[in-house]
């Protein structure tokens, strides 16, 4: 059988391979404990037994039929059978908090973690699981705490710092983020120079906002020394405006890009956001503008063959009242191109409003044909997140430097 239709049939099933799993390992664990040598008459325990298997069978049969209420009521009873059965309790712990009854997830896996006579490989799994239940429940104060716990118990658990890396991305908490990427780097087998390179371009973002520019410039150059990434190309030119260094903007323009043509668009919405309150601010537009003013000048070949190039250059020409130089560009573009909608639509606009109302006719009709039109401009090539807004870090995800850039008509 073709091993990439078991994987997607085990993506559709995910519930059901959960099950077997389950019911799998727990009736091992029953097959054991039946031959162990207990002072239960053999009868006694093989009837035990056999009560124990119709139980997680039924469970299973429930789960897969994905009622998970009743299936708890068949863990209950398990417990109710057989209270010395530990995976019987995380089974129904797990279950509790993927039912949304997070409460009694915590109780059941609290009660784990009480009990004298468990093993400390077991008494770190039930730590680990009630971290996921205060996780799960929007308790990140005490998640927190109990992910570093288990830490403090053993530091390679790769799937804890994970988690406390995710929970400091989300909230922003951009020095812990940092510690707990490094601290993946050590115990993981993924390269995370890139994803760190980002936090530290977001914690100089922070410093640049507040006009903290030379501890933002510090923290920029220990970015680049994890990464070049986009976003840290971003604010660096950022900073040359704010310095007036406009020959390395300039440079830095051009090596953006060339080397990330799609992310034209992107650049300039970044860098017309400006935090208003900076004395800096009427400075930074003008030299802004000559930077778009270079941009606008730029004639490579390489760079024009991107739609996204031509896109930018249309809206600022347009920006300034240039309709006539948009036309032109795009006039010459079309004729020697025209692949794109976006473009396409862009075109129809400006034979609308230099008046040539005809043949934007035409080309509606032609438009209309083959436009595939979407809602929203960006993406997640990851997991597929639609937005308008530019993010770096995906926030469905949380990958970092996923987006796309879609043509929004």
């Amino acid at each position: 059988m073709d091993f990439t239709f078991l994987l997607e049939w085990g993506k559709d099933h995910i519930l059901t391979v959960v099950a077997v799993v389950i019911t799998l390992v727990l009736i091992y664990h029953y097959v054991i404990e039946k031959d162990k040598a207990v002072k239960l008459s053999k009868k006694y325990r093989h009837s035990i037994f056999e009560a124990q298997s119709r139980i997680f069978l039924n469970a299973t049969q429930y789960l897969i039929e994905g009622n998970k209420d009743l299936a708890i009521k068949e863990f209950l009873n398990a417990v109710d059978l057989n209270r010395e059965t530990i995976d019987t309790y995380f089974a129904l712990g797990g279950l509790f908090r993927s039912n949304g009854e997070i409460e009694k997830a915590i109780s059941i896996h609290r009660s784990l973690i009480a009990r004298e006579s468990i093993s400390e490989s077991t008494r770190l799994q039930a730590l680990k699981e009630l971290a996921l239940d205060f996780d799960k429940g929007g308790f990140i104060d005490k998640a927190v705490e109990t992910y570093k716990d288990v830490l403090r118990i053993n530091r390679d658990q790769q799937d804890v710092i994970n988690s406390l890396c995710r929970i400091f991305e989300d909230t922003e908490d951009w020095d812990q983020a940092y510690n707990y990427r490094i601290m993946l780097s050590k115990v993981g087998q993924e390269n995370q120079s890139e994803t760190i390179s980002h936090i530290l371009v977001e914690k100089a973002k922070v410093m640049f906002e507040h006009g903290q520019f030379k501890a933002c410039v510090e923290e920029l150059e220990d970015a680049f020394r994890f990464a070049p990434s986009v976003s840290a190309k971003i604010l660096r030119l950022k900073l040359f405006l704010v310095q007036g260094k406009m020959e390395d903007a300039n440079g830095v323009l051009l090596e953006l890009l060339k080397e990330h043509p799609m992310y034209a668009t992107f650049i300039f919405v970044s860098l017309d956001s400006f935090n208003s309150k900076l004395p800096q601010k009427d400075e930074y537009l003008q030299r802004l503008q000559q930077l778009k003013d270079y941009f606008l000048s730029l004639n490579d070949l390489d760079l024009m063959s991107s739609p996204s190039v031509v896109l930018s250059k249309i809206r600022l020409l347009k920006d300034v009242k240039k309709t006539g130089d948009a036309f032109d560009l795009l006039d010459g573009w079309m004729k020697n191109h025209g692949q794109s909608d976006v473009l396409k639509v862009e075109y129809i606009k400006i034979l609308i409003e230099v008046g040539k109302v005809e043949e934007a006719l035409q080309h509606t009709k032609g438009l209309l044909n083959n436009i595939q039109s979407s809602l929203t401009r960006h993406y997640c090539s990851q997991c597929g997140y639609n937005s308008d807004e530019i993010f770096w870090r995906c926030p469905q995800c949380h990958s970092w430097e996923t987006i796309q850039f879609r043509w929004k008509v």
